[in-house]
């Protein structure tokens, strides 16, 4: 597995300074991305939350998904929390060590009260001293949040730096891609108030020896039960100790959302699962299986395989600008692109961390990753091994038929309504359901390829 270094560099540790009605939550932020360009600490916000407790819960529930590893927990993640100022709310989001659990904490404009909120992207400060204070906050008392560095911490640097070099692999950036595009996809399958989820989610094993594994949620009266069978009206619940974070804002919870797609067949799918919480929302993206990350589930792979992709990706994102809510019907407008182009030039650029997808509003979002579009198309398997067969005249096209020879085998591709099916064992396994396979995947290389040619 290829990893490559990543340093966080902080101007002192975050920390819960004062007592009583001064109590101030400091986050300390990297070098992060704005309107204005690359700033070493930019600051998001100063002022007031109005659920302190519920807002520190849920900020511990994204630390502790990103510093979990649900499968072979052979060592902890080391990754700080994203966050993100989109002008009228916070985002903070973590990624599982074995990605395969995506985690964001939205606290929306109704959860600040102080000045308007900034825009753009960085990696927050949270240690295990810091989540210590975080688990002792009540809501007793105001507490104010300041994201970012204040004049005082400004001035008085010397001997407070932090630094952290973390090793990120390249699944795991590959996994934010895939869980945004995963996560588009999904419909609302479920609502339970907030005694119902309180009783249902405490009722789930919070060890994976007491799981047995990808589980199905049917509606039962007001409340969900579990099933060991996808019945139609099922949502799935892969790993249901996955959702143990969930825990801890449970106090707090007015009701609970699930998302998922309709059950196609016994094969488990992907979910997410929504804690409304007053003035914001706790989301967990849950993978098809505790043991199966995001980054293989190629939900990217076709966005990437065009060729006409990269140059949209350049020109949608020079229009994005750090929005709540992206609206492809607009960025269409305003490019010149087709909705189903802006669309596949979105899916590029979550390759590189620039855009996320919200569930609860059903739009895209805009931040900015310090990730390399470039490496997640270079450094995947499926993409590589498919643009070699391609470049190599591996594939022969005839009419909605492709034979395609890998090694001293060949394979049958076919198109039926621009959808690909194979030959091949992994379509055999998979049927579509993990993205194309390489041989497909060449095809659609080699198609295009064919048509630019075409007069």
């Amino acid at each position: 597995m290829t990893e490559y270094i990543q340093t966080f560099a902080y101007a002192r540790p975050s920390a819960l300074r004062g007592t009583g009605a001064g109590r101030v939550l400091g986050l300390e932020t990297a070098d992060g991305l704005t309107p204005a360009g690359t700033e070493p600490h930019p600051q998001f916000f100063s002022g007031f939350l109005t659920s302190p407790q519920a807002a520190a819960r849920g900020l511990l529930a994204v630390a502790d998904v990103a510093a979990a590893r649900y499968h072979q927990a052979t060592r902890p993640g080391l990754l700080d929390p994203v966050v993100t100022g989109n002008g009228d709310r916070l985002r903070f989001e973590s990624f599982s060590g074995c990605c395969g659990v995506y985690a964001r904490l939205d606290v929306l404009q109704a959860g600040l009260d102080g000045a308007e909120t900034g825009h753009g992207t960085t990696n927050v400060d949270v240690s295990a001293s810091l989540r210590e204070s975080l688990s002792r906050i009540t809501d007793g008392d105001p507490l104010h949040l300041r994201v970012g560095p204040d004049e005082l911490a400004v001035t008085t640097l010397d001997g407070q730096e932090v630094e952290k070099k973390v090793a990120l692999p390249d699944r795991w950036l590959r996994g934010f891609a895939e869980a945004q595009a995963v996560s588009a996809g999904f419909d609302l399958r479920a609502e339970l108030s907030a005694a119902e989820a309180v009783r249902f989610l405490r009722s789930l094993p919070i060890s994976a020896s007491a799981s047995r594994g990808a589980m199905w949620a049917v509606p039962a009266g007001r409340s969900l039960r579990l099933t060991a069978r996808p019945l139609p009206a099922a949502v799935c619940l892969p790993g249901p100790e996955r959702l143990a974070v969930l825990q801890q804002v449970l106090r707090h919870a007015t009701r609970l959302r699930v998302f998922g797609p309709v059950p196609d067949g016994p094969a488990a799918t992907a979910s997410a699962w929504e804690v409304t919480l007053p003035g914001m929302r706790l989301t967990l993206t849950l993978s098809p299986e505790a043991g199966r990350g995001f980054s293989g589930e190629g939900g990217v792979l076709e966005a990437l395989a065009a060729d006409e992709s990269a140059e949209d990706a350049e020109t949608v994102g020079l229009l994005l600008s750090w929005e709540p809510q992206v609206d492809p019907v607009d960025l269409a407008q305003r490019s010149g692109l087709t909705v189903a182009r802006v669309k596949g030039a979105l899916t590029r650029l979550g390759t590189s961390g620039q855009v996320g997808y919200d569930i609860a509003d059903a739009c895209y979002f805009h931040r900015q990753m310090p990730y390399d579009t470039a490496r997640a198309e270079r450094d995947n398997p499926r993409l590589v091994a498919a643009r070699s067969l391609a470049s190599s005249g591996a594939v022969r096209l005839d009419g909605p038929l492709a034979t395609v020879t890998s090694g001293d085998v060949r394979y049958q591709v076919h198109e039926r309504s621009g959808v690909l099916t194979c030959t091949c064992r992994w379509w055999a396994e998979y049927r579509g359901r993990r993205g194309p396979c390489k041989h497909a995947l060449a095809v659609r290389i080699a198609r295009r390829s064919a048509d630019v040619g075409t007069p």
